[in-house]
């Protein structure tokens, strides 16, 4: 019987404690000084900055509480269909702002500082991003979670609560230095630590095998190394209109912790190393987030880690559904668990031991319910980003999931081959077992097979997987594959990373954009309007301005903020092709050089991004544009001209600040390799125009805010498989092209590392003999493009009103219309009416 008084989720009775929480400035100042001294021992004549932050986070913070309380309340009642966001990353940035906006106490929090003569900004400042991810994958999931909140579905997040995220990253002497990112160092008021709710995870031990009288087959995992999973929770708040409105959801993130903390008799013998390696062990799986897979030590960590907080949210998942009184058999009435690309793939074979082994549930029954449940997101068609593990490691880590993954093979082979008889090409290629390279586990494959849904993030990328990487399984089971393109939050993305430009656009046509980016189609009418578009190019500069700033005081590097702002701000991989853009910033100096430069507009390109820890093509990259930029930045005879700036440790918080500031946004990588991209639609929403090719979301961005409003070049995906086929030789265009010719020779000479003239050897050779994502293809069309860009900018009343088309054009990049659109053809879930518990 479902039980529905609970006391955990029992109707808060304001007669037994201070709740709701008032929202005017006199509480939330009272909140504040409250927790300076009753939870901090300060008081705010002496209270230290941070110690500000920590209480100002703690005021928003209790609020935030009750409205949690408040939508776990709803949920207990109505027994409502849950989601849960299974993501190896959540880049969700400094909160406390976003918090603040999202419940409407933004200004009433500001003023009630600005009476202790505390700047909100200056403290909020002081805030660490959380280091919960790297690229589009994380962010992505982070805005997922804020339109679930918005929008009022029950959902939640799940990941890692990692010690120190990937790196931070430092440029010295023009190299990547990977440094710790230590941003729990001084804990964080946030989190609200969850020890009743932890969970053992297993790894190694052996199967046993049993047979019965009648031939069943059972099998026990037996014996092997265990570790503690403990949760610690994040309140997400959605936007609301009206102040105390809207729903909170939570991020359930683990932490690994040794399940027995020390041999005692180890340190009594005197062995203290020994006594806690146990500890250490343990501890490192939830330590770095994409620990360097290069080696066999790295790969299998990186396994334990993903299946570590799959079988974690696993389990709390199943607690959660029989605590609300439902048996396992309806699983998929009440859950759908959505994975964030291939890392928790592992899912599927995890959910099934769960099934089989702890609760009973019948193979065929089990692999319904599986099915059923899970949704699988694919985010890339690289292969080396579609994990695989080998057999024996698989073996030897969790080897009931490998017999799980045999079983599961076996029987989809068998049906296969009903099928499509005598086809045994078909069979190898489907299989969820690799036998040519040494033997795989290919988990992409798994993710497929195990959900009733698999999306893509864009139209030309969901086409593409039918069409090629998933060509096979689509043929299969057609039915299953869809295209869901990604979206952006416009509450982080403009409303709070974009105060200028939010305020002109509210004080024109109100704030409900906010909440549906589809009205921004009333700005089209004001493109014509030269008020606003001189409105719109004065917020533009005020961002502009506050980049120029920024560098100057971090980089020691001055620009013109009257320059053209050529941003190029992603993950450093050369199929996004850093390189291209760079060929451009050397075909322009040359030009100046030599003179010829009469048509070019001052412009300051700006490069953002980590490479993978591992990735040393990516470590040239950036060393490369260092060393460009070291010469082209002292160099007398270019002055204001032309300026090259790489802004380390690129992060949710840099972004904010460089997105506003971009007249032009790079979208450059080779047509068919990006999924969609998600910086693309930020940086257009914030009024950059697009220099990019038809790839990933761009096809789609061209197509709202029209041909003339957007700058594509080089070739579609077609062609680029064309010219493979008939065989690329990049070569040829090296020799047909001056320009490229001259830029790659002045690389090759060594003239921007003449401490070491053949450091950059191996990057022009690769160009030349291989270049593989066709950077010397498509350089003539880009150049050529970029000279309309230049053209284009020289008349700043059209720019301004391309850039205010682009931007009231941005309704369809909404993360509010991606979540409505997983809620209908994948999740199944409704949403909460949370009026109606007012």
């Amino acid at each position: 019987m479902k039980n529905e008084t609970n006391s955990a989720y029992m109707k808060i009775d304001s007669s037994n404690c201070e709740t709701p929480m008032r929202m005017d400035r006199e509480a939330i100042k009272r909140s504040i000084c409250s927790n300076l001294v009753h939870r901090l021992g300060s008081d705010p004549e002496h209270a230290l900055p941070h110690e500000w932050l920590t209480a100002v986070v703690l005021a928003a913070r209790e609020r935030l509480s009750e409205r949690l309380l408040r939508t776990h309340q709803i949920d207990n009642i109505t027994h409502a269909k849950h989601v849960y966001y299974l993501s190896l990353e959540f880049l969700i940035g400094r909160l406390l702002i976003n918090a603040l906006m999202n419940m409407g106490i933004y200004e009433v929090t500001r003023e009630a500082l600005a009476e202790f003569g505390v700047d909100l900004h200056k403290i909020a400042g002081l805030e660490l991003d959380a280091a919960l991810g790297n690229g589009g994958l994380g962010r992505l999931a982070a805005c997922i979670l804020d339109a679930m909140a918005t929008g009022c579905l029950p959902g939640s997040g799940y990941g890692i609560r990692y010690d120190y995220g990937l790196f931070w990253q430092v440029i010295e002497n023009g190299r990547q230095i990977e440094r710790p990112d230590p941003w729990l160092r001084h804990g964080n008021p946030w989190e609200m630590s969850r020890h009743d709710h932890s969970y053992i995870v297993r790894f190694h031990g052996k199967l046993l095998t049993q047979h019965d009288l009648d031939g069943t087959i059972h099998h026990h995992w037996d014996g092997g190394t265990s570790v503690l999973a403990v949760a610690y929770d994040y309140p997400v708040p959605g936007y609301a209109l009206q102040i105390g409105e809207g729903s909170v959801n939570n991020l359930r993130l683990w932490s690994a912790r040794a399940s027995r903390e020390l041999d005692l008799g180890e340190f009594n013998e005197g062995d203290y190393i020994g006594a806690v390696k146990q500890k250490v062990f343990s501890e490192s799986i939830s330590s770095i987030l994409y620990p360097n897979d290069s080696n066999y030590v790295g790969r299998e960590l990186r396994l334990k880690q993903e299946y570590f907080f799959v079988s974690a949210s696993l389990q709390d998942i199943i607690a959660h559904h029989l605590k609300h009184g439902h048996d396992m058999r309806s699983f998929a009435d009440y859950n759908a668990i959505q994975l964030n690309d291939t890392h928790p793939a592992i899912a599927v074979a995890e959910l099934m031991r769960l099934f089989i082994d702890d609760y009973h549930v019948a193979w065929d029954e089990a692999w319904q319910i599986t099915v059923s449940t899970f949704g699988y997101t694919n985010h890339t068609l690289m292969s080396e980003a579609l994990e695989s593990w080998p057999v024996e490691m698989m073996t030897n880590v969790l080897p009931r999931h490998m017999q799980i993954i045999y079983d599961i093979n076996q029987q989809f082979l068998t049906e296969v081959q009903r099928v499509f008889p005598g086809d045994n090409d078909l069979l190898n290629r489907v299989s969820l077992i690799d036998e040519q390279d040494g033997r795989c586990v290919r988990m992409a494959h798994l993710a497929v097979l195990g959900s009733h849904r698999t999306n893509g993030v864009a139209e030309l990328h969901s086409r593409l997987l039918k069409d090629t990487l998933f060509a096979d399984f689509y043929r299969i089971m057609p039915e299953r594959f869809i295209n869901i393109t990604n979206g952006i939050t416009p509450r982080l993305w403009l409303h709070q990373a974009n105060p200028a430009l939010a305020q002109l656009i509210t004080s024109h046509i109100g704030a409900h954009w906010i909440g549906d980016l589809t009205q921004l189609k009333r700005l089209e009418t004001l493109s014509e309007n030269a008020d606003f578009r001189a409105d719109f190019r004065k917020a533009k500069f005020t961002n502009k301005k506050a980049l120029t700033e920024y560098i100057n005081n971090k980089l020691q590097i001055k620009i013109n903020p009257h320059a053209l702002f050529d941003v190029q701000v992603k993950r450093i991989h050369e199929y996004k092709r850093q390189l291209l853009n760079l060929l451009h910033i050397i075909t322009l100096y040359q030009s100046i050089r030599s003179g010829e430069d009469e048509g070019h507009v001052p412009r300051v390109f700006i490069f953002s991004g980590k490479d993978a820890p591992g990735y040393f093509m990516a470590k040239n990259i950036i060393r490369l544009i260092n060393d460009v930029a070291k010469v082209v930045n002292h160099d007398p005879m270019v002055g204001d001209r032309l300026k090259c700036i790489f802004i380390p440790n690129y992060g949710v918080s840099i972004a904010s600040l460089i997105i506003p500031a971009a007249d032009i946004s790079e979208q450059i990588s080779t047509a068919g390799t990006e999924a969609s991209g998600t910086g693309n639609m930020k940086l257009t929403l914030n009024g950059a125009l697009t220099i990019g090719t038809l790839d990933g979301a761009n096809i789609e961005i061209k197509d709202e805010v029209g041909d003339e409003n957007i700058f594509i070049f080089g070739m579609s995906a077609k062609q680029v498989a064309q010219l493979y086929a008939e065989g690329y030789s990049p070569y040829h265009f090296y020799e047909n092209n001056q320009e490229l010719k001259g830029a790659l020779d002045l690389i090759r000479s060594g003239f921007f590392s003449q401490d070491d003239p053949q450091r950059h050897e191996s990057i022009v050779n690769s160009l030349l003999n291989e270049d593989h994502f066709m950077i010397l293809a498509d350089y003539g069309s880009y150049i050529a493009t970029q000279k309309k860009v230049d053209q284009c900018y020289r008349d700043g009343e059209d720019w301004t009103r391309k850039a205010i088309l682009n931007v009231a054009r941005m309704g369809k990049f909404s993360i509010d219309r991606t979540v409505n659109e997983y809620m209908a053809q994948v999740w199944g879930v409704k949403r909460m009416a949370m009026a109606d518990f007012n």
